[in-house]
């Protein structure tokens, strides 16, 4: 059985352990070690003002997470999602094309009329965005700036 669940920071933990599963491996490679910095990471996500944090179980199991907010924007209210992702050993079973069937049938219900996210052009979820209908936004790009 397939459900999607509204997620808290009660959920904590079980976010925090496929977080780290999916993220620290290919082809992401994050270097998440520093533990105090991924709780803080993760609570930022989760506890903005209009957070929305789902979970996609499979028979009890926590299979994918979407850790995102509603924004309200000029050009409507969206799900923003921050991060989203579906266990490694889970992938290429249609769990992913599920959980966004499910987060579309959801977000009305939240006001929401689009969904917004970014990722690299590089990663295997690119081409997966763009198999789901996803526009890719050509006047935007993303500017980084480091301080020392």
């Amino acid at each position: 059985m397939i459900e999607l669940r509204e997620l808290s920071t009660e959920n904590f933990e079980e976010i925090r352990s496929l977080f780290l599963e999916v993220f620290t491996a290919e082809p992401w490679n994050d270097d998440w070690s520093d533990d105090n910095q991924l709780r803080e990471y993760l609570l930022d996500l989760m506890t903005v003002r209009t957070p929305l944090v789902l979970g996609l179980y499979e028979d009890g199991n926590l299979t994918g997470i979407s850790l995102g907010n509603i924004r309200h924007w000029w050009g409507g209210t969206e799900y923003y999602i921050e991060e989203i992702c579906i266990r490694t050993s889970e992938q290429g079973r249609g769990l992913g094309t599920k959980f966004f069937e499910l987060i579309a049938e959801l977000i009305p219900s939240k006001g929401a009329t689009q969904i917004y996210l970014t990722t690299e052009k590089h990663v295997p979820a690119y081409e997966f965005y763009k198999k789901l209908g996803f526009r890719e936004l050509d006047d935007h790009t993303a500017f980084f700036k480091e301080f020392e």
